[in-house]
């Protein structure tokens, strides 16, 4: 048990940095690691991949909070931006929740790798045409309608839809290190909707021993207990390096998630 909780926290602060660096990719490295790891503490083969999305996606919230309140500190959080993205996030967010529960768990460990294949390279070698920043926050009911399909993806594959959101910001003209600060305040209510539709939608007695649904306890509050501590290293390095060298290095990085997944 005590192995399982060290790893439980080198997880959570990978997670944190991560999602305080890039915004993105936190979530894809845990629903990974997680997937390993919960069969060996007795979570059934056919449970592991669903526990995993879950109890990433719950671990987000904390991390979500941690990393959004560094960068509301240095001004990188356009809240009016979240507020119209999130009644969109939420919706989604709960229905692909409710479509990941009906999956098979081996379908859920294809889609995920296809997914994290995907993010490398978008991550590593996307370009996004950036728009000269106009001082002024997007909004606008089309966000809404963006957020639901970022929320049902997210849901789907354990993340805090920040490779979503980040290019969709920056596309519409906000500087990169704002985007990756809202991302942060919307990983929050992807993880929030989402992990109360794998806690609800769960069948009865899904996990054994402390778990709420799909969510497995033990997991979420280590990994997020370290997260909080590390997220605020991943803001101060978000605003102190040039990230594309960075971004490749993760990039092929997801693509080896990606790949012991597949295998």
């Amino acid at each position: 048990m005590l192995s399982a909780l060290l790893l439980y926290l080198a997880l959570g602060a990978a997670a944190g940095v991560l999602a305080g660096l890039l915004g993105v990719g936190g979530g894809l490295v845990l629903v990974a690691a997680l997937a390993w790891l919960l069969p060996t503490q007795g979570i059934p083969a056919a449970a592991a991949m669903h526990a995993a999305l879950a109890t990433s996606l719950a671990s987000i919230v904390i991390t979500g909070l941690s990393s959004t309140r560094s960068h509301h500190r240095r001004g990188s959080v356009r809240w009016t931006t979240v507020r119209w993205l999130v009644p969109g996030l939420l919706l989604g967010g709960w229905l692909g929740s409710r479509v990941a529960v009906a999956l098979d768990g081996q379908v859920l460990r294809y889609i995920v790798a296809g997914y994290c294949l995907l993010a490398a390279a978008q991550i590593g070698f996307g370009r996004v045409r950036e728009r000269p920043d106009g001082h002024g926050d997007p909004r606008g009911p089309g966000l809404s309608a963006a957020g639901v399909g970022i929320g049902a993806v997210s849901a789907v594959v354990g993340i805090g839809g920040g490779s979503m959101t980040v290019p969709l910001l920056v596309w519409l003209g906000v500087p990169p290190v704002r985007a990756v600060g809202t991302s942060a305040a919307c990983g929050v209510v992807i993880g929030l909707a989402s992990a109360a539709g794998y806690a609800v939608n769960a069948p009865p007695d899904a996990l054994p021993g402390p778990a709420l649904g799909y969510v497995y306890l033990p997991a979420a509050l280590g990994v997020a207990a370290a997260s909080v501590l590390a997220a605020p290293y991943g803001v101060r390095l978000a605003h102190a390096i040039s990230g594309p060298a960075l971004r490749r290095v993760f990039a092929g990085f997801l693509v080896l998630v990606g790949g012991s997944l597949l295998v």
